[in-house]
């Protein structure tokens, strides 16, 4: 989308994206459109449309807060994506220094769109605004402020930021106090559970599901989440822990605005799209320990090597994933329907592998690596662990090794809530009308592979989400880029929304 400073076409053209994203291959494009309607989504738009924004004036330049939704919006993403535990790349883990250094910027822009803050003991964020009726329920909008390991600047930090945005539009122009319900901003402290291999620590604590024993989880270091928080300045116990946990009847609802993640969105043409539901998500870690010796002395047929075990271990959950059907279709407990979604929606990654003692002469004692496996057929999900855990006993027995499973995450599918997901749609597609004029598609509906805040919320209160696109999907890495103008589009989203609550 190229907006110019008076006439402007906003293009929202399939055939145009090879020219915006260049590296955006038509392989690409037809794979994205397979994925795009297997994952349920709606189909995706069947042409592309432009549209032209009328020449500027005071009015129309004020209807689209141009200056407060895009070009400041923009401008605090770019600060924020500065704001780093490392030199050379965007790193921002629970509770880091870094972590602290965001909170204080969005804190400082949050007061600065009218809102009252607090940071609460698990390093959560919260800007409110009580409207002109503090004791209805509240409608909670919010997303993550912690990052991967060498990130992207819109992941998690678009949502907070288009939240604020959009209050500030209120604030200026004196409207916090028609809003007919109070609107609380969260900015969380970890929902990547980088540091502590544990996702959704700031939401779940916010939502009541997160265990008191999440307490003693250790990182890398040794230190525990308790260690971490102390060391902030804050005393957790077990009481205050469970007192984050909002009351089900003082909420109304939970948005959340987030980049896609993934190319459906910029293959349909469109800066905007509604979210249909979440995937369920396991993390597991699988330890494997065999028989540590010399490089040049252990015969090979006397060698208990952990790391050839990990290797047919991992070779094996990728057959497993890429063909379910070949592992489980004779398993009783996965109906047709469960094999189906399996097939098209599964996916399953090792991420993360470690030997000791790590040396190449050495042939390691240990070796521990993760599996991340996502679909959203919860029933299937389980199947998929059960066969994966037979797998691995099968393989760790004949290399006759030890091998131990432990799961670490867990979260079920989620699907969002009708009425709020049917509110982001009209809001999205006003927003959109505003900045293009009439639009002769809808906007697209689509499931979410990643996870997200609004599955830890999701216990609390119903949920919603709204997409925006990014450059060829990319994400959780510095190629990750969102247009100027779909920020723009994400911030007049917001305030559209927000305006049904006046």
């Amino acid at each position: 989308m190229a907006i110019a400073s008076a006439s402007t076409t906003v293009f929202f053209i399939k055939n145009h994206q090879r020219h915006h994203y260049p590296y955006y291959s038509s392989f690409s494009i037809l794979f994205s459109y397979l994925i795009f309607l297997l994952l349920f989504s709606s189909p995706p738009t069947a042409y592309a449309f432009t549209g032209d924004v009328a020449e500027d004036s005071n009015n129309r330049r004020a209807d689209l807060f141009v200056q407060i939704l895009k070009d400041e919006a923009v401008g605090r993403l770019n600060e924020l994506g500065k704001v780093s535990d490392a030199a050379r790349y965007l790193e921002r883990t629970f509770l880091s220094p870094a972590s602290i250094k965001a909170r204080f910027l969005l804190q400082k822009w949050m007061e600065d769109a009218g809102l009252r803050t607090w940071v609460d003991c698990m390093g959560n964020l919260h800007g409110r605004t009580e409207g002109r009726n503090a004791s209805a329920e509240a409608l909670l909008i919010g997303s993550h402020l912690d990052t991967v390991v060498d990130a992207g600047k819109f992941d998690g930090a678009l949502g907070i930021i288009s939240a604020i945005s959009a209050l500030k539009v209120f604030y200026m122009n004196g409207k916090l106090e028609e809003l007919k319900r109070p609107i609380e901003v969260i900015a969380f402290s970890d929902e990547e559970g980088v540091r502590f291999q544990s996702t959704f620590l700031g939401s779940a604590a916010i939502a009541g599901i997160l265990p008191v024993s999440s307490l003693e989880i250790s990182d890398k270091s040794g230190m525990t989440i308790k260690d971490v928080i102390t060391e902030s300045g804050v005393q957790i116990t077990e009481e205050n822990l469970l007192q984050l946990k909002y009351d089900r009847k003082s909420v109304w609802g939970y948005v959340e605005v987030h980049i896609e993640q993934g190319p459906v969105l910029e293959w349909s043409g469109f800066p905007l799209g509604v979210v249909r539901g979440i995937a369920g998500q396991t993390r597991l870690k699988v330890t494997v320990r065999g028989s540590q010796g010399h490089a040049g002395t252990v015969p090979m047929p006397l060698r208990q090597d952990p790391m050839a075990a990990s290797a047919e271990l991992i070779v094996q959950l990728e057959k497993l994933c890429k063909q379910p059907e070949s592992y489980l279709s004779f398993d009783g407990h996965c109906s047709d329907s469960t094999l189906k979604s399996l097939s098209t929606s599964l996916v399953c990654t090792v991420g993360e592998i470690s030997t000791w003692p790590s040396a190449s002469n050495v042939i390691p004692g240990q070796v521990t690596f993760t599996v991340d496996l996502r679909t959203i057929d919860d029933i299937g999900r389980e199947a998929v662990i059960y066969e994966f855990s037979n797998q691995v006993h099968k393989i760790c027995s004949s290399r006759s090794v030890l091998c131990n499973i432990e799961r670490k995450h867990d979260a079920n599918a989620v699907i969002s809530d009708s009425e709020l997901s049917s509110q982001l749609k009209s809001a999205a597609s006003a927003a959109l009308k505003k900045m293009v004029g009439e639009i002769q598609e809808e906007v697209p509906v689509l499931m979410s592979g990643a996870g997200h805040d609004a599955m830890a919320m999701s216990y609390l209160t119903k949920v919603g989400m709204l997409f925006v696109r990014c450059r060829g999907g990319a994400s959780h890495s510095p190629s990750e880029h969102v247009l100027e103008d779909d920020v723009w589009a994400a911030g007049l989203a917001v305030l559209e929304f927000l305006e049904n609550h006046l």
